[in-house]
């Protein structure tokens, strides 16, 4: 039991022997820092079942525990909040018993537990990841890690978009203008090359169009009959009919594609268990609606097509199959997530991670596969996240307005560099050594400082604003455990000695920090928030600076608190470390 279960339990018998009352809950909260006290308990919320004066309830409730409960030293009362001091000893064995558990916080999945599948990035075949998907890439991935820690088993997936016209139209491009490149022959990533020819399927289309309007068509009807279009759209006919020559085309070019994807992948630093193809899964979910036609769920209309009229539910109809028998994107995803079950039976809940501009498809999603008697439709969660802008001029793009994922992470490690050379920390890497840092910074610095933030909010993200050394960074959590790891180095203390200490003030509040990590992981699995354990992070490593300004480390005026503050300290980077993992960023040893 831990202390606030134990404080809850007394808090409550004292009302009920003092004041014959029932509490159902008892509210705490961190004591002020102006005042005396580890721990406060609320007294206002007890009005309602003991009828009295706060001050006067919060000295007889205090009094009651500094008798009862061995942990309690002495309290205060300020103003109907009973502010609890708990003895040093408390937090001595508290330290002592984690000291060399080095996964502190992290809890393993209970056997017969429900699984949770996780899906993020999810790219459409004919262009490379763009800005938008490494904060999708970095949110699922790290949600996935946190529930993970939280004591479930977490399957990685995406759904890759390999199907449709946008494919026809690089494909199309590449066999015209192609002149037979590819990746090896031009030096470009497989994504990089395809997504020019998307680039210039584009551009004829738009010259097409021009010719079209010169001979007097309207430009309505003129994007409409673009032979390069209409060719684009008959070669889809061809690839869902099976046409060997464009299946081969597709085979290859999104062969090249899928290699350039995991490029990116690796260099992000995400990983998946599982992949699904569009191709493979577009035609799942007919069954289903079938099946809801013979129970109510969906009712067809007089020209063929196929309903869910979800009017009761505040929504509106949804159309889940066309009036030619042909699926929507709805049908898909329905089958989709039912073959996912399928696959994984100990799946019992899943995580989306897409942009908050699909909201109303994930209310409208999640509610038919409820209406369809899934049991586990009750655990399905939309991770709905808001865009990423960049100040105007700060890097360049391709086209002017996408921002691609490889240019990105590359300009993040070479400002980083700048940045680490302008601050002359880097005598005796070699430089090898070196690149790998810049790196590291880089990109620590873009997935802190996208990942702070709550996911729901849009995000203006300033690449040289992330790479500083001072406040809310990524570097600046990397820099104070590279500042551990120093101290480490130095330190010839035994590090699984139990020592008898008296607390230093900044000893206490940095164990007080420690001992919420469990809790917070909890919370940001619960919330899908890795904003909830950044910002921990960032709590920590003040409350760590603060302690190491404070007190003297190897300086220590006995051999006791020279160990103890040690054996503090490698706690803290234990746990810098495993909370960044969370968030799929690695710590350097040094900077």
């Amino acid at each position: 039991m831990n202390l606030q279960d134990t404080l809850s339990n007394y808090v409550k018998e004292a009302v009920k022997t003092v004041y014959n009352a029932e509490l159902e809950s008892v509210e705490f909260q961190a004591t002020r820092k102006e005042f005396a006290g580890d721990i406060t308990v609320v007294v206002f919320p007890m009005l309602r079942v003991v009828k009295g004066n706060p001050q006067q309830i919060g000295e007889t409730i205090g009094e009651y525990l500094v008798e009862k409960v061995e942990e309690v030293k002495a309290f205060n009362v300020v103003k109907g909040f009973l502010n609890i001091e708990i003895n040093d000893a408390y937090y001595i064995n508290f330290f002592n018993s984690i000291t060399n558990n080095t996964t502190f916080g992290f809890e393993s999945p209970k056997a017969g537990e429900k699984a949770v599948m996780v899906e993020y990035s999810s790219p459409n075949t004919n262009k490379p990841l763009h800005l938008g998907h490494v904060r999708n890439n970095l949110l699922g991935y790290s949600v996935a890690e946190i529930i993970k820690a939280s004591g479930k088993k977490v399957y990685k997936t995406q759904i890759i978009n390999d199907r449709g016209i946008h494919i026809c139209k690089s494909m199309l491009a590449w066999k015209y203008f192609g002149n037979g490149e590819t990746p090896e022959s031009t030096g470009l990533k497989g994504d990089k090359l395809v997504g020019n020819y998307y680039v210039k399927f584009d551009q004829e289309y738009k010259k097409q169009i021009q010719e079209l309007v010169a001979k007097g068509i309207s430009e309505e009807d003129a994007k409409k009959q673009a032979p390069i279009l209409l060719e684009a759209q008959q070669m889809l006919l061809q690839w869902e009919a099976g046409d060997k020559e464009v299946v081969a085309l597709w085979e290859k070019m999104n062969g090249w594609v899928y290699d350039g994807f995991n490029t990116t992948y690796k260099n992000l630093g995400v990983d998946f268990d599982k992949l699904y193809y569009e191709s493979e899964t577009y035609l799942l979910g007919k069954e289903f609606v079938a099946e809801g036609l013979k129970s109510g769920v969906f009712i067809k209309k007089e020209d063929g097509s196929v309903w869910c009229d979800l009017t009761d539910d505040g929504l509106d109809e949804k159309i889940v199959l066309r009036s030619d028998g042909t699926a929507v994107y709805m049908t898909q995803d329905i089958g989709t997530a039912i073959q996912r079950v399928k696959d994984y039976p100990d799946v019992g809940g899943m995580v989306y991670t897409v942009g908050n501009e699909q909201d109303y498809h994930f209310k409208v999603l999640f509610l038919i596969i409820k209406k369809l008697g899934f049991d586990w439709a009750k655990n399905l969660f939309h991770l709905s996240y808001g865009m990423v802008d960049l100040p105007s001029g700060k890097m360049k793009s391709r086209e002017g307005t996408v921002v691609d994922a490889d240019d990105l992470i590359h300009e993040m490690a070479s400002t980083a560099g700048e940045i680490s050379e302008e601050l002359g920390k880097l005598e005796g890497y070699t430089e090898a050594e070196k690149q790998e840092l810049y790196k590291t910074i880089g990109l620590g610095a873009l997935k802190y400082y996208i990942l702070k933030v709550d996911p729901k909010k849009r995000i203006l993200f300033d690449p040289k604003e992330s790479i500083d050394f001072q406040g809310n960074t990524g570097p600046f959590i990397q820099y104070t455990y590279a500042r551990i790891q120093s101290i480490l180095r130095k330190a010839e203390v035994d590090m699984t000695a139990k020592v008898e200490v008296t607390l230093h003030d900044k000893e206490k509040e940095l164990i007080k920090q420690i001992q919420l990590f469990p809790e917070v992981i909890q919370n940001a699995a619960d919330n899908h928030s890795p904003a909830l354990v950044a910002n921990y992070t960032y709590d920590l490593v003040k409350e760590f600076n603060s302690f190491y300004q404070n007190v003297s480390i190897l300086g220590a005026d006995n051999n006791n608190e020279k160990t103890f503050r040690v054996q503090l300290s490698f706690t803290v980077a234990n746990l810098i470390k495993n909370a960044f993992s969370l968030l799929g960023i690695n710590v350097p040893e040094r900077m």
